[in-house]
């Protein structure tokens, strides 16, 4: 009975480590293959970086204009005249004090203005192909008002138009200039203009010759066919404003100023020659309110 019982109790002993081992091997390869499933490679995918959010600059080296009489200004120093010397943006005139001076180390060299008397969206464009070839490290953008100052309320250019029109602008700037900053400003509020410049009597003289006619048509009628009419123009104004805020809010670097529309100007701010487009002291405005929004500090998104 004792030899034959040993063998048996040998075999029960060798069996059980070998069913163990065998376990704990497909175990292992079970545990292997479920790792080496998370990529064909056989290592765990790892996840990129996020890349760090772009960082507005309040000191960029350098700027380029783009806009409308107003950034060249117009009748600001003689009628009928361009001044782009005491240009709000790029202006070399100290009482201005403009955005590039305060800004850029060598405005003469490192700032250009591609503004243009009577431009509209539709031409700004061409105005950005012009600023991509220097590279500006700033580009501030000041248009809109010749869209909504027309002959009539029927010719302003229609909201949908205006937005369509930036959006491709700004499309080709960030093609050529992917680092490039963006100021917009919003466009003035043409009643307050109405409000204001009507105080003048040889303003409104001025304003019979066709300025602005969709706003500034006879500046004493006061029924209200004519308020209306005066409101449906601000009411386009204001949609041009926010075309221009959303898309500039898509940008990282790209920042919309609403300041521009919300100044409480008066008489004093505009042109002698025309009282609509900005004199002097009204560049002068135009610059520190655009200086301080370029070079606001904003926290890090």
């Amino acid at each position: 009975m004792a030899r034959t019982d040993r063998p048996v109790r040998a075999r029960r002993r060798g069996t059980a480590p070998r069913t163990c081992l065998a376990s704990a091997t497909a175990a292992l390869l079970f545990t292997l293959a479920g790792c080496t499933a998370n990529d064909g490679a056989g290592t765990a995918a790892k996840r990129p970086s996020p890349k760090p959010a772009p960082v507005w600059r309040t000191d960029p080296g350098s700027v380029a204009a783009l806009g409308d009489s107003i950034t060249v200004g117009f009748d600001a120093c003689s009628a009928l005249a361009d001044c782009p010397e005491v240009s709000w943006a790029t202006g070399t005139d100290p009482t201005v004090d403009s955005v590039a001076r305060r800004l850029v180390k060598n405005p003469a060299t490192d700032s250009w203005n591609y503004a243009r008397t009577g431009a509209l969206m539709s031409d700004l464009p061409g105005q950005v192909a012009q600023a991509t070839a220097r590279r500006p490290a700033l580009v501030t953008v000041l248009i809109g008002a010749n869209d909504a100052c027309r002959s009539s309320v029927g010719a302003m250019t229609p909201a949908a138009d205006f937005r369509a029109g930036f959006e491709t602008s700004m499309k080709e700037l960030r093609r050529a200039l992917p680092h490039t900053q963006v100021y917009v400003a919003a466009v003035p509020d043409l009643l307050r203009l109405w409000s204001e410049g009507r105080k003048n009597p040889l303003g409104k003289q001025v304003w019979k010759l066709g300025i602005c006619g969709s706003m500034l048509h006879d500046p004493d009628d006061l029924t209200k066919a004519a308020a209306d009419r005066r409101a449906t123009v601000r009411e386009r104004v204001m949609a041009y404003n926010s075309a221009l805020a959303d898309v500039c809010r898509k940008d990282a670097l790209c920042r919309f100023d609403q300041s521009v529309f919300d100044y409480r100007f008066t008489g004093e701010q505009l042109s002698t020659w025309d009282w609509f487009h900005p004199g002097t002291r009204g560049q002068r405005e135009l610059a520190a309110l655009a200086f301080r929004a370029i070079t606001r500090e904003e926290p890090r998104r």
